[in-house]
């Protein structure tokens, strides 16, 4: 049994420990206690006045936007694509900065002047007139699928005014989605959609459906229609099918689709407990258009 030490008696002066025990409690003196704070805040601005080495970054090329050491220009045609119709992108911030997005190598392929990029969420007359005359032009076109879309094709074949501009936007689908639904400006122009069967080639990233195309595919396909000539669909395509095949030789996996993931039980992840996520699952499921 450890020895208890007595209380002090009535009168007695409080028993106070030494200073070093104090310390070791934790307990540090007034003025010890300023000199450490002063001498913390010293190290503090010392170290802030260190000089930041920027991060490296590796040099890019002008043209396709990649790193010089996998550049993709010798897949791109040697002079700029000559065509009449002049396509907006409308692209969701969030793809301004993923690395391996197509539209960089889409605006590499085209004329300045026909391939303009606008990027945001939110768009209006007062901010940008000059999206808001184009699409208030009766020969501009906007390709978004949905129940209200013709097909392009079939359209152009029919319409009195043949179209000289199209808008498409950029963006993952609910991106694309709250842009579309969000913006009033995008519902004045034609609604449009392809009609096809042929299956993505962007490989490396995962579509929610065996149908859903990239930008740049998209882009390809909508122009060799309204251009009427299939080489401008095949001079796109080269350098996407160039990026996949390098990032598939430097480890990156083929991305199959959510439709056929779910269809095949090899979804990797738990259904959603969220009701509406999880019945955007069945209709994948289901093979229905969302």
């Amino acid at each position: 049994m450890e020895p208890q030490t007595p209380p002090g008696t009535p009168g007695d002066p409080v028993a106070r420990p030494p200073e070093d025990e104090g310390r070791r409690e934790g307990r540090t003196a007034p003025a010890e206690a300023s000199l450490g704070a002063a001498a913390d805040g010293a190290c503090a601005d010392a170290l802030w006045e260190l000089p930041v080495e920027p991060a490296q970054r590796r040099p890019q090329c002008s043209r396709c936007s990649r790193p010089q050491k996998v550049c993709l220009c010798p897949f791109l045609p040697l002079h700029p694509l000559h065509i009449s119709t002049h396509l907006y992108i409308i692209q969701h911030p969030a793809e301004e900065s993923k690395v391996l997005r197509t539209v960089p190598l889409l605006a590499a392929c085209l004329p300045q002047d026909k391939c303009k990029v606008k990027i945001g969420r939110r768009f209006s007359e007062e901010r940008d007139p000059e999206l808001s005359n184009v699409c208030r032009k009766s020969d501009t076109l906007i390709l978004y699928p949905g129940a209200e879309a013709a097909n392009l094709e079939e359209f152009i074949l029919d319409s009195p005014t043949y179209p000289s501009t199209i808008i498409i936007i950029d963006g993952t689908w609910s991106q694309a989605k709250d842009i579309f639904y969000k913006n009033s400006l995008f519902r004045l122009p034609k609604q449009v959609q392809l009609k096809t069967s042929i299956s993505s080639q962007y490989v490396i990233r995962t579509q929610p459906t065996n149908r859903c195309l990239s930008t740049l595919e998209c882009a390809a396909a909508a122009l060799s229609i309204l251009e009427k000539n299939n080489y401008i669909q095949e001079t796109l395509l080269r350098p996407l099918q160039a990026l996949c095949s390098f990032q598939l030789q430097h480890g990156a996996q083929i991305r199959l689709s959510k439709e056929h993931l779910l269809k095949n039980g090899l979804y990797p992840k738990p259904m959603p407990k969220n009701k509406r996520k999880l019945r955007k699952m069945e209709l994948l499921m289901n093979s229905v258009k969302i």
